[in-house]
């Protein structure tokens, strides 16, 4: 073969990998859906195919602000029990004639807000790690709700407008799924087109380089933090607004870990300044897909976390090869 044919493949191969380092995770996503309608037909019906959008937004729009966290270096694992108290919380305040919907709504949302907040401050300030500072407040949160509610199922008011949130959608687009597509935009910009954006992969790449630099590494962390405890907010919206009810002992359980999934399988490095919104959105669907074929197979549920894991394993390993090449 001729120099020139060489360097035209080399350059061909480069392109490609180019191509699949960008967009290989839509690539891989689409391609999963069109095997997935084909081992069963009845995947690909419209009905379905929101539902696993439906499904999927819920946590995946935790999932959107995990992805930051990760970038940073850190992990959250209080997002399932934060779930569980502002669910309550919007849940006890909209419950209450006394009290407006949009009142409780704004408290779930600081709540969870606030949470997050407090999860970022302790890391940086008292310099502890992520895993368990995040582990020790879930913990804490859930056994306050439980606490509160005696663990007890906590109901709302069953109006119109409050289950509309949850139940209804533009059209056939549920409100969940286009909120969810829609941060998912504004957050990935955010990440890719702005400071606070660079800021992040830069503390997740090396935080002493960044710190060196001069940017305020301790102010990324505790917004990255606070964003996910957002992000928590809304989710908590949306999945309690569908039934007006949670039950707090069991309400949220996992969600972290899926989310988390959602980034990694989405690629971005649990070691922290790698990451895309665009990965995570689809790494959300592939999970739902997963979940939504089991489902569908009559496959039992205690098998869930298994393909989950297989999948965060599948994806390391990637991600590992792809460092060594």
């Amino acid at each position: 073969m001729s120099d020139k044919a060489i360097a035209k493949t080399n350059k061909t191969w480069d392109i490609v990998k180019h191509i699949w380092g960008d967009y290989g995770i839509i690539i891989f996503t689409v391609i999963f859906f069109i095997v997935s309608g084909l081992i069963a037909p009845r995947f690909l019906t419209t009905q379905n195919i929101l539902l696993v959008m439906r499904h999927s937004a819920i946590i995946g729009i935790i999932a959107l602000g995990m992805t930051f966290v990760i970038i940073t270096g850190g992990i959250d694992l209080s997002s399932g029990h934060l779930i569980a108290m502002s669910g309550t919380v919007l849940l006890i305040l909209q419950g209450n004639e006394n009290i407006g919907m949009w009142t409780a709504i704004l408290a779930c949302f600081g709540v969870a807000t606030a949470m997050g907040f407090i999860n970022g401050v302790i890391i940086t300030k008292l310099r502890l790690p992520a895993f368990i500072v995040t582990l020790a407040v879930g913990i804490i949160a859930r056994s306050l709700t439980l606490f509160i509610t005696n663990g007890v199922t906590v109901g709302g008011r069953m109006t119109p407008e409050f289950l509309n949130i949850g139940n209804g959608g533009v059209g056939i687009i549920p409100f969940s799924v286009i909120v969810w597509v829609l941060m998912a935009v504004i957050l990935g910009c955010i990440l890719a087109y702005t400071k606070f954006g660079a800021f992040t992969y830069a503390v997740g790449g090396n935080e002493v380089t960044a710190k060196n630099s001069g940017i305020n590494t301790d102010a990324v962390k505790i917004a990255a933090y606070t964003l996910t405890g957002f992000c928590v907010g809304v989710s908590a919206l949306f999945n309690f607004s569908r039934v007006a009810a949670i039950l707090p002992a069991t309400a949220g359980n996992m969600f972290e870990f899926d989310a988390i999934t959602a980034v990694v399988i989405g690629g971005a490095a649990l070691a922290g300044g790698r990451g895309k919104i665009l990965g995570t959105f689809f790494g959300m669907l592939i999970i739902g897909v997963v979940s939504n074929l089991l489902i569908m197979f009559h496959i039992s549920p205690f098998l869930t976390g298994f393909f989950k894991g297989t999948l965060i394993l599948v994806a390391v390993l990637l991600q590992r090869r792809d460092r060594a090449a």
